[in-house]
């Protein structure tokens, strides 16, 4: 008897779901078009990429609902086959643009962005790479946030290793979304509506849920192996929640909320942790944007509203008060009100929004339809200038809104008792756990066993490199390297992650590439980048804020493992500060963060360890270390080093004679003379210039390099900003 009730309900689902989105579901692409409307505002027939995520997760929630029958007569299978027919047509599209994602991860650029919009029957473009906001990050990452949903759920979305290469690339598309601008959920940009891109949280949050989603994901489910993980970077991800955490509850620079964000501190992203915070923001839109037909996407929001100009595009800033208090009512946030409400087990809230959505529905063809907005008819808006909410408004032409339409009867079903939260979000991110914070452990490396021998009397216990053999020691390079293997695809022409600098939760783990086992030196001992990395006590400083930084975006299975590399240069000077250091890891704790400092192989078992299956061409080299600690000397550098008196600086400064500066240099053991003839050298040509030093090439890049290394183990601090400064070098933070 209750399966008969129970399959009476869920037909009646199904009549809905294929009425409103299957029937609309293009028999070959498999893309759904945003509306079947075409009105004075635009043609909604095209598939926009977020509005198919959305309109399709109904299909799915009913999918997995059947599954609670014993015989659902091939309703469940259906539905199921026509969820991964639309996100593989999703993919489809996207894949065809690989050669714009190749581009973009260089760039980050907008006319490099993948579309937002395809072609319904074809899945091809349908508008010109700058005739549309197409850089949208929130759309790409409810797309993958959704695939990945989809796929633990038992869903079969990914098939090939082409597939998994691309998804790879999308997470690097999206991974830097903490400081990339887009044009938003709205896809015109700033408030404004003048075209231009700024960072908005509703993306940043989106982008946040899928990379956290994916990170060690296997997207052939459980008959994939560790050539299907997606590997994602954890400092991206921490990088995207202080950003947000940091922006919150504004949406963007020029808007002080948006009902986008609905998405992302509920369904479908749960990607603020923080409840306090999360609540604000809620109440904040509440507050500011709901109406009684639904809520405004933001204040002073022109769009689609009886006053505007259709024949525009934007409008100046000082023209937006005329759009104050007779903004469009959207009833589709009722249904993410109505959805977060049921995630929260806020019965109260349930009812409220359950009956606020019952309100606003539109009787179209026998069905209860939700029309994508509200507006207040010309004649009205005066009225409704002067007393807000008081005036009737009517639904516009595009109904339904499918997007709106589906999440609605998600919603539905969650409260008929078809499904449970825990059916739509298997990956279990709606529960608002904070991650317990590691114990940060520390390896001490020394250079030789002359300074182990000399560290040991002074109770620093440290390993060298022969002592963890066979574990390898690479240097951060050595693994943005190992990175940029990961996701590279000759036949769609992606390479893999763009090397940059790594930060220290991406070299706190330990590395399986094939049967070797390796870990990453800490960049905040490596005294490469920065020329005040020769002051110990910078060091020191920089240290400590790197073990609380991990300490506090730790998330990952396992401890981070921070390796440490002590040299002859690092110790030459005053160690009073690093022996402090010393002091307060052996106690246990480092200025409130608990550390653990033991040998190598006491904390391999519980560190965190990160398996890279494929390094293709990629040689790493056999001694990482060589380079960093025997480096080629061909300056002579033996002299008396002391500064130039102005003449001497203005003659070098005058010289024009490339051999003759050349000559100069090679009899210089002055290394205050020998910045300065390289630095004309550089006024003259390349870094990449080469010149004849006993019998070999060297570029200017390298020799600066020596003078460089050698000022710092001098501590002439002069000398170094000037090659650093001739350089490049920059510190990342």
């Amino acid at each position: 008897m209750e399966d008969i009730q129970l399959r009476i309900k869920l037909d009646k689902y199904y009549d809905q779901v294929k009425s409103v989105i299957l029937d609309k579901q293009h028999p070959i692409s498999g893309l759904l078009p945003a509306s079947t409307a075409v009105t004075v505002h635009g043609n909604y027939q095209d598939a926009w990429v977020r509005d198919n995520v959305y309109s399709i997760l109904a299909v799915w929630g009913l999918a997995l609902a059947y599954r609670n029958l014993d015989n659902d007569y091939g309703r469940g299978f259906e539905l199921q086959q026509r969820t991964v027919k639309l996100m593989r047509a999703l993919l489809r599209s996207m894949m065809a643009q690989s050669s714009k994602i190749e581009k973009f991860k260089k760039t980050r650029a907008p006319i490099d962005s993948l579309h937002a919009k395809y072609d319904t029957a074809t899945g091809e473009p349908v508008v010109g790479d700058d005739e549309w906001g197409h850089l949208q990050i929130d759309a790409t990452s409810v797309f993958l946030l959704t695939m990945t949903q989809m796929i633990a759920s038992g869903l079969d979305v990914i098939w090939t290793e082409e597939e998994v290469n691309f998804i790879q690339n999308l997470v690097y598309y999206i991974e830097r979304a903490y400081r990339t601008p887009d044009f938003g959920i709205w896809e015109r940009g700033a408030k404004t509506n003048s075209g231009n891109v700024e960072l908005n949280a509703s993306s940043l949050g989106m982008a946040k849920a899928a990379l956290e989603s994916l990170s060690g994901f296997n997207l052939f489910g459980t008959k994939g192996s560790q050539s299907s993980v997606i590997h994602v970077v954890p400092d991206n991800i921490a990088q995207s929640n202080i950003t947000l955490t940091a922006m919150l509850p504004r949406e963007s620079n020029t808007k002080e909320t948006d009902a986008a964000l609905l998405s992302i501190i509920g369904y479908p992203a749960f990607a603020v942790k923080d409840k306090i915070l999360s609540k604000k923001v809620r109440d904040d839109i509440i507050n500011k944007l709901e109406g009684n037909y639904g809520l405004k996407r933001f204040l002073r929001d022109g769009h689609q509203t009886a006053i505007e100009d259709e024949g525009r595009l934007h409008y100046e800033e000082q023209e937006l008060k005329q759009f104050e208090h007779i903004e469009s009512e959207w009833p589709l946030f009722y249904t993410y009100l109505y959805l977060d409400a049921i995630f929260r087990d806020d019965k109260e809230q349930i009812a409220h929004y359950r009956e606020r959505l019952n309100t606003v529905l539109v009787e179209q063809d026998g069905q209860q339809l939700l029309p994508e907005l509200y507006f207040v008819p010309e004649d009205h808006i005066e009225q409704e200038r002067e007393n807000p909410g008081s005036q009737l408004r009517e639904p516009n032409d595009n109904v339904p809104l499918v997007w709106a339409q589906s999440l609605y009867l998600l919603g539905s079903m969650l409260e008929d008792d078809l499904l449970r939260p825990g059916d739509l979000d298997p990956l279990g991110r709606r529960h608002l756990k904070t991650p317990k914070k590691p114990v940060v452990q520390i390896v001490f490396l020394a250079e030789d066993r002359v300074l182990q021998e000399e560290l040991e009397t002074f109770g620093v216990s440290t390993q060298t490199l022969d002592d963890i053999s066979p574990v390898q020691v690479y240097l951060p390079e050595h693994i943005a390297k190992v990175h940029g293997q990961i996701g590279l695809c000759q036949s769609l022409g992606l390479t893999g992650r763009i090397e940059r600098s790594l930060k220290s939760l991406t070299t706190s783990r330990v590395y399986m590439m094939g049967k070797q086992q390796a870990v990453c030196l800490t960049p905040s001992f490596l005294q490469q980048e920065y020329f005040l990395s020769y002051d110990i006590d910078f060091l020191v400083g920089h240290f400590k804020s790197e073990l609380s930084y991990l300490h506090r975006n730790w998330t990952e299975l396992g401890r981070p493992t921070v390796t440490v590399l002590l040299t002859h240069n690092l110790l030459e000077t005053d160690r009073s500060a690093f022996y402090a250091l010393v002091k307060q890891i052996d106690s246990g704790v480092v200025d409130g963060i608990p550390v653990r400092h033991e040998h190598m192989a006491q904390l391999l078992n519980t560190a965190t360890v990160e398996h890279v299956e494929h390094l293709h061409d990629l040689n790493l080299p056999k001694e990482p270390l060589a380079e960093l600690l025997y480096k080629p000397c061909m300056l002579p550098l033996n002299g008396k080093h002391q500064t130039l008196d102005p003449n001497e600086e203005l003659k070098i400064a005058l010289n024009n004679d490339l051999s003759s500066l050349v000559d100069q240099l090679t009899q210089a053991n002055n290394l205050y003379e020998q910045i300065s003839l390289l630095t004309q050298l550089v006024s003259m040509q390349s870094l990449e210039y080469c010149i004849e030093l006993e019998g070999s090439n060297r570029r200017l890049y390298d020799l600066i390099e020596e003078v460089h290394a050698h000022a710092g183990r001098l501590r002439l601090w002069s000398v170094l900003r000037q090659a650093a400064g001739l350089q490049g070098k920059v510190i990342g933070d």
